[in-house]
């Protein structure tokens, strides 16, 4: 018995070096999207800008759209912010956020002092939309085909590489 217990650290190192070593060849932005191909969760939550106006599963549907999922409290929220502009400016990309376990106010400051790229802007200040998605953290961006269903997620930034390489092909491939 005294034998087993002196090789239980080599054992568990060798577990804990092999966990490591699997971690770390991990791309969190390949995060496995657990409502793929299925239809966005059933949610009411208020508009950003309307508190008494409701916001349903039923609003993501018509057309392609990305859902991006930001907060003030988030910096790469900011760093992508600009390009999101140029999304729905220049590309005319449907874009909806889900302003994520925020303050109203902060957020409305937001996009009055950035400018709002969204056409529809959901407040999820306790994140249950969010948990229902799988979200991790912000930004996150979903990309939702004209049914509703959910088709892809990227986590991180959305900057130019990852539009014209991964959601762009997407969204044309459900039309527009």
């Amino acid at each position: 018995m005294k034998r087993a217990l002196l090789f239980l650290p080599l054992v568990l190192g060798a577990g804990l070096f092999f966990l490591f070593n699997q971690m770390l060849g991990h791309d969190p932005s390949e995060l496995q999207l657990a409502r793929k191909d299925q239809p966005v969760p059933v949610f009411s939550l208020p508009d950003l800008h309307q508190p008494d106006k409701l916001i349903t599963e039923a609003d993501l549907k018509g057309r392609p759209m990305l859902v991006n999922v930001w907060a003030t409290w988030c910096p790469s929220c900011r760093v992508e912010h600009p390009y999101l502009l140029k999304l729905a400016r220049e590309y005319g990309v449907t874009i909806v956020g889900l302003n994520y376990k925020d303050e109203r106010e902060a957020a409305l400051r937001w996009l009055v002092e950035l400018e709002d790229p969204y056409a529809i802007s959901v407040f999820d200040e306790e994140g249950r939309l969010g948990l229902d998605l799988g979200v991790y953290g912000a930004p996150e961006t979903y990309v939702i085909d004209a049914g509703g269903v959910i088709r892809y997620r990227h986590v991180g930034v959305v900057d130019e590489k990852v539009w014209q390489t991964v959601l762009a092909p997407l969204i044309e491939s459900f039309g527009s």
